[in-house]
């Protein structure tokens, strides 16, 4: 998510000019303006720092809480990761601008928790969450299988079953490994996550 600072001056520019022309945020991804139910919702630790994941049992209360409040919000929750340094939910949701107040209060409580053991008082824990609505099943099978290799992508495990604060357990036990592999090889991942590059 942090292809800007690896941007030569010209590239950002030529990315600014584009995000102008649009009428987009300048430096962040557009918020949903349009009537989706499912949506990827991504939030991200400030600069990527590994505030989440400090130690399991903060990751595993995280999750916890997290899933709790989707569970009372959302109208169901289809898929789930926590990494040290962010998160990735896929829901269903009739009013996610609700979603995403709720979650911005969490991430106060849980900033204001954390600062507080870290001694960290004023320190800025979250950067930004990014919805994504899901346009078909394609999208919405390639972002479950995005979420749930998340793990593997960041180098943190080799298969999905071993990362344990996602949903791939639960995805596995329900469809069984064959019906995952099937999923896995027809809803291709390679172009997703780049959504700061356009």
């Amino acid at each position: 998510m942090y292809f800007w600072r690896k941007m030569t001056k010209e590239q950002q520019e030529y990315v600014l000019k584009l995000r102008q022309l649009e009428n987009r945020p300048w430096h962040s991804p557009p918020h949903i303006q349009n009537v989706k139910v499912r949506f990827h919702i991504t939030v991200s630790c400030y600069e990527h720092k590994k505030v989440i994941g400090k130690t399991e049992d903060r990751i595993a209360e995280f999750e916890s809480k997290l899933l709790k409040l989707l569970d009372e919000i959302s109208e169901d929750i289809y898929a789930w990761v926590i990494m040290p340094n962010h998160y990735h939910v896929l829901i269903k949701s009739f009013d996610v601008k609700s979603v995403i107040k709720s979650l911005g209060k969490l991430h106060g409580q849980m900033s204001f928790k954390w600062n507080g053991e870290d001694d960290s008082r004023g320190r800025k824990v979250w950067f930004n969450s990014l919805e994504h609505g899901i346009k078909s099943e394609r999208h919405f099978w390639a972002t479950m299988n995005y979420i749930h290799n998340n793990p593997v992508k960041h180098g943190y495990v080799k298969k999905w079953e071993q990362w344990k604060y996602s949903s791939a357990n639960k995805f596995l036990k329900e469809i069984g490994m064959d019906n995952a592999k099937a999923i896995w090889k027809e809803y291709d991942i390679s172009s997703m996550g780049d959504w700061d590059i356009y």
